[in-house]
């Protein structure tokens, strides 16, 4: 990996090798075990240089250049990239996102993968974006959530960030969310969240809660951060009211665009939204040739 490419990962918040490993892991996917793309092999000198633009076919919030970039270097040494764009730019139909020059059989062989995880990543921070601008002028930030799609979290969490949002916890190790199975499995939210804190003392701990009833239990238990779980705008704002100065609060639970600012209204903090990353639809971006002269 270039020291470039390295460093854009660092300023990104994502871990180089963790980056390169699902890249890698992409690139094998495609070409398989002997890293053989038939058609470019078959049709295209070895020796052959094209140049290559990254096009948008759409609007959209961009995210994951940087990706899309080690996926260039990665498939095979020769390839240049000159970006045009950065993360988190709102990008219109035909922009230039990137140019890269190199071995066209290279060009070919990295383009889907590329357009893979750029299209994705784009895709989660266009709808980012929108939660974003709907929560404008009220206290309540967006949150994601777990519903990931397998082995691409990192970099789906990525675009969230880049597009405004906020990440909640990564997984199941930096964050105890105590939740319906758990409390029945323990008896109750008290001594569910007594287990934790006893066990994990250093970890922060999170407390579904569905009922006016069960905030106040969990905040008398200790709980600082509670998710809202299901509950309609009137009976978060009683849960507000009653317990919003000693916990941060958190709604989920079926939300969408078009009920977003009535819910910030009620004063929450956040509002969890999973389908940021398991319901986006992609942002449309293509590979173009350069014509030969």
């Amino acid at each position: 990996m270039r020291d470039t490419t390295q460093a854009q990962l660092l300023k990104a918040g994502l871990d180089p090798d963790e980056v390169q490993r699902i890249v890698a892991n992409a690139l094998r996917e495609d070409l398989g075990p002997d890293r053989l793309d038939v058609t470019s092999v078959a049709t295209i000198p070895e020796t052959q240089v094209d140049t290559a633009d990254l096009i948008a076919r759409e609007a959209g919030v961009l995210a994951g250049l940087a990706v899309a970039e080690l996926v260039f270097e990665l498939a095979g040494p020769g390839a240049e990239v000159t970006v045009h764009a950065a993360d988190g730019d709102t990008v219109a139909r035909g922009d230039v996102l990137a140019t890269i020059t190199g071995p066209t059989r290279t060009l070919l062989s990295a383009e889907r993968t590329a357009l893979n995880v750029l299209c994705r990543m784009s895709g989660v921070a266009t709808h980012t974006r929108r939660w974003v601008e709907q929560l404008a002028g009220t206290k309540a930030l967006v949150l994601d959530t777990r519903k990931t799609t397998p082995g691409l979290r990192p970099l789906e969490k990525y675009a969230v960030r880049a597009a405004g949002g906020t990440n909640k916890r990564m997984g199941l190790y930096d964050v105890a969310m105590i939740k319906d199975n758990h409390k029945l499995a323990a008896g109750s939210i008290t001594a569910a969240y007594d287990l934790v804190r006893k066990n994990f003392p250093d970890v922060p701990v999170q407390v579904e809660v569905t009922t006016l009833a069960e905030a106040q239990e969990a905040v008398a238990a200790g709980a600082t951060f509670l998710l809202c779980d299901n509950m309609s705008p009137q009976l978060l704002r009683e849960v507000v009211a009653a317990v919003g100065e000693r916990a941060e609060l958190e709604a989920t639970g079926g939300l969408t665009l078009q009920v977003a600012a009535e819910y910030a209204a009620t004063g929450v903090d956040y509002l969890s939204v999973g389908a940021l990353t398991h319901s986006s639809p992609i942002v449309d971006i293509a590979l173009d040739l350069r014509a030969r002269k």
